[in-house]
């Protein structure tokens, strides 16, 4: 061993990770004074950390492991693919089985007319990957002006160079030089902050009204798309009405411009079915998907398109003129391999029904704790969802951002062995595996709620509320 490796190999690991790793959406100096915290192991819906803490996971990685941790059967395909053939090209007209074949299921799957679909590694390349190629339809399609892009403010579309533009969060702008020109944000469907937040239609009215404002003000032969997730996962979890995603579709149609709608949260039964699309009859122009179609496992993304813009693209070149668009790694075969196993848990395992089971009790403990003296709003569907809190429930008031309120209740949540989102905006998300229990889910609500109570023990917690009811 040379002096280097020793010199590594005799300090921590924080210390290392201090040194040389930076972490996603972090800040540097931030990360420096906290630290890493180490996770060893996971099984089921737990994990245990280097210190030998064991922790309920209710957030599912990063709302990616769906199927819970230590799955054997998923290693084993792994595994095997990897013995079998590791690697294979999507270039140059070669493929390997198991993408052929995770292709053909999904394509199955998915909301009727998305016949096509592109692999990437993740949700951020393949929302990349959508613009790409809506910019090429448009082009194709003998209508190269329509190059603006439509998106909710509160969104996330992943932190590409183009995709970051389309999530609506000031942390993916600042200093980035986004949005851009072209990229353009419409008010959230957040009932709980909106006007007419307890009427449903009102609030699907608003959105459309917003969005066909936006098309007249930017010139419908100059709007390319509209984006959005089913529901805004790291926006705060925002769920809009039943019929928004469908309202939306409708009106895309009507514009003349094509949907692309973001599922790399909400796919592969977070929600209840597959796709969120399906549970209102949805088929968008594009879909983007990641996170449950490996379950975290392996990195992997997918990117489907309807049949009617492959066509066009298709039809706009002579067959020898390839399309420019690809990645080295897109369509690995240890990666499908892996989905394809992960496909076989959520149907033939049951995960879909458990999720949909145990996304009862989850709903039952939503509306309890509702009653908490912290607890201003709940929002969920299927195994997503948040709790909003508020030192004053009849104003719907706000935390100073001084009080890092996320900050606080991270170390709560974790210090009570439960692992869930603590967003600076005081919002806990939630994502739990659909493995989990109903026991486990009684022991999330549990310690969340004993978290909650901790935090109201807080004097300067206490005091705020104090205030804001004097």
């Amino acid at each position: 061993m040379n002096a280097s490796a020793s010199a590594l190999s005799n300090r921590s690991l924080v210390d290392i990770d201090r040194d040389h790793l930076i972490h996603s959406v972090t800040s540097f100096r931030g990360h420096e004074l906290h630290g890493a915290i180490v996770l060893e192991s996971g099984k089921g819906m737990w994990l245990t950390d280097a210190e030998g803490n064991r922790l309920l996971d209710a957030f599912a990685g990063l709302w990616c492991v769906n199927v819970g941790y230590g799955q054997d059967s998923i290693v084993e395909a792994a595994a095997e693919q990897m013995r079998k053939l590791p690697y294979a090209t999507g270039y140059f007209h070669f493929a390997s089985e198991p993408v052929i074949r995770l292709a053909g299921e999904l394509t199955a799957a998915a909301p009727e007319g998305l016949d096509h679909v592109f692999f990437t590694q993740g949700g951020s390349d393949a929302v990349d990957s959508a613009i790409r190629y809506i910019v090429h339809y448009w082009n194709a399609a003998g209508k190269p002006s329509k190059k603006h892009f439509i998106a909710l403010e509160w969104g996330y579309h992943g932190s590409s160079s183009l995709g970051a533009g389309l999530t609506a969060l000031g942390n993916f702008h600042r200093n980035f030089d986004l949005p851009r020109p072209w990229q353009h944000h419409i008010a959230s469907p957040y009932q709980y902050r909106h006007p007419q937040g307890d009427d449903d239609a009102a609030v699907i009215a608003s959105t459309v009204a917003a969005l066909e404002a936006k098309v007249a003000e930017l010139g419908a032969d100059n709007v390319a798309a509209f984006c959005c997730e089913p529901i805004q996962g790291s926006g705060g979890v925002i769920v809009p009405p039943r019929g928004w995603l469908k309202a939306l579709r409708e009106a895309c149609t009507r514009l003349g411009i094509l949907m692309l709608v973001d599922e790399v949260i909400t796919g592969f039964g977070r929600t209840g079915p597959l796709f969120a699309c399906l549970d209102e009859g949805v088929s968008p122009d594009f879909m983007t998907t990641a996170k449950g179609l490996t379950a975290g496992y392996i990195p992997m993304g997918a990117m489907f398109m309807a049949d009617h813009v492959y066509q066009t693209i298709a039809d706009a070149a002579p067959a020898a003129l390839p399309i420019g668009h690809g990645q080295t790694y897109s369509g690995h075969p240890v990666a499908a391999a892996v989905g394809l196993e992960v496909l076989r848990l959520y149907r033939e395992g049951g995960l879909l029904e458990n999720g949909v089971k145990v996304g009862a009790r989850f709903a039952e403990h939503m509306e309890r704790i509702r009653s908490h003296p912290l607890v201003g709003d709940v929002r969920y569907r299927g195994m997503l969802g948040a709790i909003e809190l508020t030192p004053n429930k009849a104003m719907k008031a706000t935390f100073d951002a001084s009080l890092d309120i996320g900050g606080r209740l991270s170390k709560l949540t974790y210090g009570n062995g439960v692992i869930v989102r603590c967003f600076a905006n005081a919002v806990l998300g939630f994502a739990p595996a659909l493995c989990c229990t109903l026991e486990e889910m009684d022991t999330i609500f549990e310690r969340v709620e004993r978290s909650l109570d901790q935090l109201l023990d807080q004097p300067e917690i206490r005091a705020v509320v104090a205030l804001q009811h004097a």
